[in-house]
């Protein structure tokens, strides 16, 4: 079983940030990390519980909120966008390339933008890609008006969306919202922030969604 992970600020952070996780299900899947392709002039402020990018890290997004100022923030409200597009083009590339994968996951931006490419998915509009299901890590819906589209039609691939109670830059309330979106969600909340939780208190639900698909 093997799926990309998207997330921000880089895939190389979130390699490091997710050992726990990889480590926990090293008998059934391989992660292959992606870095999503927008420097980030104005990083964002996740900083919680260390999963913002540190002094070295290279902080990255699937979109701007902000088009000027090429920054993001989950809670802003925006006409358009900017990069989505190329976005969608830099996952279709990597799934030709590096593919197939099983599923996706994604967390924070990613995770949100998982969503978007699993819309994408069942309207048929891009034919390269082919996920069998869906993880996201304190996903949320967009505040983009211009998004709004992805959330018109609830999606019907098998989804495990995760999220913590105390999570400070993605209220579980916005990680609710996403769940509208899915048929037939299913949820592991965990007391936390904003992190992926991979304690062996988690192992169970984790292992019996990848299951279903091995």
């Amino acid at each position: 079983c093997v799926w990309p992970t998207l997330s921000a600020p880089n895939g190389i952070s979130f390699r490091e940030k997710t050992g726990a996780l990889r480590k926990l299900l090293k008998k059934q899947v391989e992660l292959v990390y992606l870095s999503a392709p927008h420097l980030v002039q104005q990083a964002t402020p996740e900083k919680e519980n260390g999963s913002g990018p540190g002094a070295n890290e290279d902080p990255r997004g699937w979109w701007f909120s902000d088009i000027h100022a090429r920054s993001f923030s989950a809670q802003q409200l925006c006409e358009e966008s900017l990069g989505l597009d190329e976005s969608v083009s830099f996952v279709r590339a990597a799934v030709k390339d590096l593919g197939p994968f099983d599923g996706i996951m994604g967390f924070s931006q990613g995770a949100a933008f998982v969503a978007m490419l699993c819309f994408l998915q069942e309207q048929k509009l891009e034919p390269e890609f082919s996920f069998r299901f869906a993880i996201l890590v304190a996903g949320f819906c967009s505040a983009c008006k211009e998004h709004q589209k992805f959330y018109n039609f609830p999606l019907t691939i098998p989804s495990l969306h995760v999220f913590g109670l105390e999570d400070r830059v993605i209220p579980d309330n916005m990680s609710r919202e996403l769940l509208l979106s899915f048929q037939e969600p299913q949820v592991l909340t965990h007391p936390g922030g904003h992190f992926v939780p991979a304690a062996s208190a988690h192992r169970q639900v984790y292992q019996d969604f990848l299951k279903k698909f091995q």
